[in-house]
């Protein structure tokens, strides 16, 4: 081998490496999935009795363990006449039936737990595995930061605080009257997050299953195993995964009013016989949002008491039906935004263990004023002179506080009336008067400037 050849087949080798120890490895035997060979066995069975017959390969396909586990499955069941072979599937695969045995015995397995999907990985293993994949996502950059919450209108000491929440991924409080974007900055927030993680279908702790991965609140990044690999060694890292686990983007979930505090622990789904993971579970290694605080369904007390701990410590406590606890991480960034007055719905000690803080006060006249101009463009729509120390007029006369929210709002309303008029969009002082009455209500009509009218088209 020359030098040049010697010296990238060195550097490829630990990249190699590197990427072998991000992605989940597939278990070289039932042993080393860390679930029994006891519940593997009635797990194929419970999949198997959702299908008159069915191939190996489907069977591969839904209980996610290498071809040569499942054969071993297989042959265990055949012995035990709980599958019979009726066919053969391509050059090596079988086309099987559960049989009246086997019927049997998944009806008694159904008693412990109905669940039938990806076979579980142990606890300890996710628990290690989010660990190490939460030491190794990137900092969040201060320019991710500017760049996530540009379309925002914040002083620059507000955009500090944020980025700092981000980076050190310590919990952040918004607090400050509606409608100044406390909801969108939290959202935004989580633009910045870079990278990727592997999380399981689901848990095993003994006989129980805990689902983790849900479409609902994760986005995958694609199917572990599918499509053609380009190369021999990309077929045989392909093979490698284990595909118990799917890779996904970090997630953002948002608990807003229906929160309950039932909700934070595991809820036993009694007609699938297995577990549902919190939202916050789910939300581990990227951002839980809790909106309008104070406005649940729980005493605001009893949820800040929920969270003190595992803010403390990064670890929290699930409880089984059958009162066995057990830790998991806690590693989420955690985002509270309430509109109520901290001091009346926050504990001091809870308040202290909130990492950071902002208040998202309402705009400044010329907060106001860059906010709206930002939005017209962004809609291409023209700005008449006047306009704007015109609705600013109105404000004051109606002793009225700006809020962020407002700008879009009555250019959205304008939208409204202009395409109901089938008529060019235009902010004119007839349509914008419509828009503000019909937003907040009376009033009289908005009046501009004498000598703006002409320039506006008045």
């Amino acid at each position: 081998m020359d030098k040049v050849a010697h010296t990238e087949a060195s550097a490829r080798e630990p990249a190699e490496e590197s990427e072998k120890r991000r992605v989940p490895q597939a278990p070289r035997s039932l042993e080393e999935t860390g679930i029994s060979r006891e519940f593997l066995l009635e797990l194929t069975l419970r999949i198997a009795r959702s299908t008159t017959q069915f191939t190996t390969e489907w069977l591969t396909e839904r209980i996610c363990l290498p071809n040569r586990l499942v054969h071993d499955l297989v042959e265990s069941h055949r012995a035990e006449n709980t599958l019979a072979v009726v066919g053969q599937s391509g050059n090596f695969g079988l086309v099987l039936e559960i049989t009246q045995r086997g019927r049997e015995s998944s009806n008694e397995s159904m008693k412990t737990t109905g669940y039938a999907g990806p076979a579980p990985v142990p606890l300890n293993a996710y628990v290690e595995s989010i660990e190490q994949q939460v030491a190794r996502l990137p900092k969040v950059a201060s320019k991710r930061v500017v760049e996530a919450v540009r379309e925002l209108v914040l002083p620059d000491e507000s955009v500090q605080i944020a980025g700092l929440a981000s980076f050190s991924a310590r919990s952040l409080f918004l607090h400050g009257p509606p409608g100044n974007g406390k909801t969108t900055l939290g959202e935004l927030l989580h633009r910045a997050f870079e990278g990727e993680l592997w999380i399981p279908h689901c848990i095993g702790i003994g006989n129980s299953v805990i689902r983790i991965f849900d479409p609902e609140c994760h986005e995958s990044t694609g199917t572990p195993g599918n499509g053609t690999p380009r190369s021999a060694s990309e077929k045989k890292r392909t093979h490698d995964i284990d595909r118990r686990w799917t890779p996904i983007r970090r997630p953002f979930i948002v608990a807003g009013g229906e929160l309950t505090i039932e909700a934070l622990d595991l809820s036993y789904h009694d007609g699938l016989g297995y577990y549902e993971a919190p939202l916050h579970l789910k939300a581990n290694a990227g951002t839980f949002l809790i909106d309008d605080f104070g406005h649940q369904r729980v005493d605001h007390q009893e949820l800040l008491n929920r969270w003190i701990h595992p803010l403390e410590s990064g670890v929290d406590f699930m409880t089984l039906k059958t009162g066995q606890k057990f830790p998991v991480p806690f590693r989420p960034m955690l985002i509270i935004s309430t509109n109520l007055d901290p001091d009346k719905v926050m504990d001091p000690a809870f308040l202290r263990r909130m990492g950071y803080k902002i208040h998202m006060g309402n705009p400044t006249a010329e907060q106001f004023e860059e906010i709206f101009r930002r939005y017209a463009k962004l809609e291409e729509i023209t700005v008449p002179q006047g306009l704007i120390s015109s609705l600013l007029g109105r404000y004051a006369a109606e002793n009225r506080p700006l809020r962020g929210c407002e700008a879009r709002d009555l250019i959205e309303r304008a939208k409204d009336i202009c395409n109901y008029r089938e008529h060019p969009v235009q902010l004119t002082e007839d349509i914008m008067s419509l828009a503000w009455r019909g937003y907040f209500g009376g009033g009289a009509s908005l009046s501009m400037p004498k000598e703006h009218r002409d320039t506006a088209g008045f």
